[in-house]
């Protein structure tokens, strides 16, 4: 009997962490959206921050927003420790080198979710947050410039976060998300439109980061910092090219979709 209660127990803790990851991974949906919203005010010539803070600050910018953003905080931590947890024992529907470089994939998701979370919070209590994406970027560049070969060392990563780009381009592509997923439990329709929007949302992710490669890339080159961004100068940099608006729209559509496919995959995705 004690052997069938601590069973329970187990599968009971298991479970709520499974809802309150998945609770979060829907949060995580709730910043691509605003990201997307941003990306757009970008396109139609607004200046807005288009990355991850503006999009936390974007949404505590209201009294109700301020509730929100204590809400996507707690969300953002509560997902980024559920992907700790699908590192440590998930992915057991695939096997081999497949399953550990799952495993690693969401160790990394975690990190940055969590990290994702705090600067939420930071935000939340009126502690800034931290620098943007562009910021913290170039200072990231700036410190490997000083060490021997240096300008090397930013190629390297430039071609570390293209590697990404092109995983999540064919990830989309190829819709392999789906194999992490149980469509069965969605509704008719959404099981319909789920490869969909989710193969329109990784292809959206894999360009912005491919965009986020190249300048991290032209950083390394000239040796100069100030030539690398994250997230914001991607997309303004996207904006800034022949027919930029129609191309910037797009990805902020992409953008969009993949946050509408947080929130399926959020219920749909394997334990």
């Amino acid at each position: 009997m004690n052997r069938t209660e601590a069973t329970a127990e187990r599968g009971e803790k298991s479970n709520t962490a499974q809802v309150l990851g998945r609770a979060g991974m829907a949060c995580y949906g709730v910043v691509h959206l605003v990201i997307a919203y941003l990306a757009l005010q970008v396109a139609f010539g607004d200046s807005e921050q288009a990355d991850q803070k503006g999009a936390l600050q974007q949404i505590g910018s209201t009294a109700f927003g301020q509730v929100l953003l204590w809400i996507v905080a707690v969300g953002l931590i509560l997902f980024g420790l559920w992907q700790f947890l699908m590192a440590a024992t998930g992915y057991e529907w695939v096997s081999g080198g497949k399953r550990t470089r799952k495993r690693i994939g969401a160790a990394a998701r975690g990190v940055v979710v969590i990290l994702l979370g705090i600067t939420a919070i930071r935000i939340a209590t009126g502690s800034g947050g931290g620098g943007s994406s562009n910021q913290k970027q170039q200072e990231f560049t700036a410190e490997l410039l000083k060490l021997p070969a240096g300008p090397a060392l930013v190629v390297i990563a430039a071609a570390a976060v293209l590697g990404v780009a092109i995983a999540a381009a064919v990830k989309g592509a190829k819709k392999k998300f789906l194999q992490d997923l149980n469509t069965s439990e969605l509704p008719g329709k959404a099981q319909r439109w789920i490869g969909t929007i989710g193969t329109i949302g990784y292809l959206a992710k894999g360009v912005v980061l491919a965009i986020v490669a190249i300048l991290v890339a032209i950083a390394g080159f000239t040796a100069d910092p100030n030539k690398a961004g994250g997230l914001d100068a991607a997309l303004k940099t996207l904006s800034a090219q022949p027919f930029g608006t129609v191309l910037l729209i797009v990805v902020a559509l992409g953008l969009a979709a993949f946050g509408v496919y947080c929130f399926g995959a959020a219920r749909a995705h394997k334990r």
